[in-house]
C-alpha cells in the first residue's frame, strides 16, 4: 500500500482505500484538535473506507486482513494531517480482531445484524481491567469505570475487561456491552491526539450474556479462534506496538512536509532561503533518514507478524522494534520543532500538533522502551540474563527475516 492510501495488502489479498478518508480527515484536523472530537464527517469517511470490518472474520462479511496492510493505511491518514483521525480508525480495526474470540452467538450480535460487519464500530478498554464482572444464571453482572476510550461516542459496542472475583485473582473476562447502555463522561483533555475522544466510560450494573464474553488470556495468547486467520490467532502483543506506532509514523512524515516548505521559504530578514544554514541542512538529513528508519522497522515487523512462524522471540523483537521506532519518531519531531523558525512553532500552527500528537502515541504503555527491553532480553537470553556465552539466542531454522519486512495491543 502507497502512502496515498489506496492499495491492497500483499498477505491477505484485501483492498483498503483510505484516501477519501484521510483527505476528510485533513479537512477537519484543527477543529478535531480545539473540540476535542472527530467530525460527523471523518467518522463517516473512516467508517465507510472498511477500517471498522478490516480484521472482523470473513463469514460475516468482514476482511481479515493483514497488518502490513493496515500499518500503511493507517500511516497515511496521519500523514494526510490527522493523526486522531488514524488513531480512532486504527482501534476500530484492532478491536474486531479482539471480538473475533467471542463464542459464535456473540459475533452473529456484533456482525450479523444492523450495519455489517463494515459498519460496526468498537471502541475498548482493556488495559487495566477495572471494575467486576460477577458470575450470575445466564452469564455476568458487569460494573466499573474505565478511562481513555478512543472513539467512544460513535461506537456501537464497548468492549471492557473486568476481574472475576475468584482468590487468585487472575481470571479477568472481557465483555461486549451496546453502547447505549454505557454513560460516558467528557474528560478527555490531554496534550495530544485530542480529537479522539478517548472519555471515561461507566457502566452500573450491565448484564452480559455468556456469548458476549471472552477470558482475556485467550485474546492475549492467541491460538484457536473459529476460522483460524492468521489476524485472530496471532497473540495481541505481535502486532499491537506496530499498529500503536502507526499514527506516530504518518504524523513524522507530515511534519517533515510541514517543516521542509518552511525551510524551502525565504527568511524575513535576510531574503535567502531558510536552508541555507548547516543546522536546518543537518536537521533535513537527519529527520529524514531517522523517520524513514522508523517506517522500515515498522514494516519489517508488520511483516513478521503477516508470514513468520510465532515465537516468544519474534513477538518481543516486534515489540522492541515498535518502541525503538516510537522513539525515534519523537526525537526527529524534537529537532523539527526546535529548528523551525517562530512561526513554524506558532500555537495554532500544524507542525505545533503534529509534534504534540507524536509524543502522545510515544508515551502509551505499549511503546515504553524500558518494559520492551527487559521482555526482549528475557527472550533473547532465555533466562532474562545472559548465559555464559553472552550470545542471545537464536531460532535453529536459518533466519530468513533480514530480507523481510511487522505487532497489536
Amino acid at each position: 500500500m502507497s502512502n496515498t492510501g489506496t492499495g491492497m495488502d500483499r498477505y491477505t489479498g484485501t483492498r483498503l482505500d483510505v484516501g477519501a478518508a484521510a483527505g476528510t480527515a485533513a479537512a477537519h484536523a484543527r477543529a478535531a484538535d480545539t473540540g476535542r472530537r472527530l467530525a460527523d464527517e471523518v467518522v463517516d469517511a473512516l467508517t465507510g473506507s472498511g477500517l471498522p470490518g478490516y480484521f472482523v472474520p470473513a463469514r460475516w462479511g468482514g476482511a481479515e486482513g493483514g497488518f502490513a496492510g493496515l500499518l500503511d493505511a493507517v500511516a497515511a491518514i496521519a500523514e494526510g494531517g490527522c493523526a486522531s483521525a488514524a488513531w480512532v480508525g486504527m482501534l476500530w480495526a484492532a478491536h474486531g480482531r479482539f471480538a473475533a474470540h467471542l463464542p459464535e452467538e456473540g459475533q452473529a450480535r456484533l456482525w450479523a445484524d444492523g450495519a455489517g460487519a463494515a459498519g460496526v464500530r468498537l471502541a475498548a478498554a482493556l488495559a487495566p481491567p477495572a471494575g467486576g464482572a460477577e458470575p450470575c444464571a445466564g452469564g455476568h453482572r458487569l460494573h466499573g469505570t474505565w478511562h481513555c476510550v478512543s472513539g467512544v461516542e460513535f461506537a456501537d459496542w464497548v468492549l471492557v475487561a473486568a476481574p472475576e472475583p475468584y482468590e487468585d485473582g487472575r481470571r479477568v473476562r472481557v465483555c461486549a456491552v451496546p453502547a447505549r447502555e454505557v454513560t460516558v463522561e467528557d474528560t478527555w483533555d490531554s496534550t495530544g491526539l485530542r480529537g479522539t475522544g478517548s472519555n471515561t466510560v461507566v457502566i452500573q450494573d450491565a448484564f452480559v450474556p455468556h456469548h458476549l464474553s471472552f477470558l482475556l488470556v485467550d485474546m492475549l495468547r492467541g491460538g484457536e479462534v473459529t476460522g483460524g486467520a492468521r489476524c485472530h490467532t496471532a497473540p495481541a502483543g505481535l502486532a499491537g506496538g506496530i499498529l500503536f506506532c502507526a499514527p506516530a509514523l504518518g504524523a513524522a512524515r507530515r511534519a517533515l512536509r510541514v517543516w521542509s516548505a518552511w525551510a524551502a521559504a525565504k527568511g524575513t530578514g535576510s531574503g535567502r532561503p531558510n536552508h541555507d544554514s548547516a543546522a536546518v541542512r543537518d536537521t533535513l538529513a537527519t529527520a529524514s533518514a531517522r523517520i524513514d528508519a522508523a517506517g522500515l522497522l515498522l514494516t519489517r515487523a508488520a511483516h513478521r507478524a503477516d508470514t513468520e512462524p510465532v515465537t516468544e522471540l519474534l513477538v518481543a523483537e516486534n515489540q522492541r522494534d515498535a518502541a525503538v521506532a516510537a522513539e525515534l519518531l519523537a526525537e526527529c519531531v524534537d529537532r523539527l520543532f526546535r529548528t523551525g523558525g517562530a512561526h513554524v512553532r506558532d500555537a495554532g500552527g500544524e507542525l505545533q500538533r503534529l509534534w504534540r500528537d507524536v509524543h502522545t502515541v510515544a508515551s502509551h504503555g505499549v511503546l515504553r522502551l524500558e518494559p520492551v527491553a527487559a521482555a526482549y532480553a528475557s527472550a533473547a537470553f532465555g533466562d532474562g540474563a545472559p548465559g555464559a556465552s553472552g550470545v542471545p539466542r537464536v531460532p535453529d531454522a536459518p533466519d530468513t527475516r533480514a530480507s523481510a519486512a511487522s505487532r497489536s495491543r
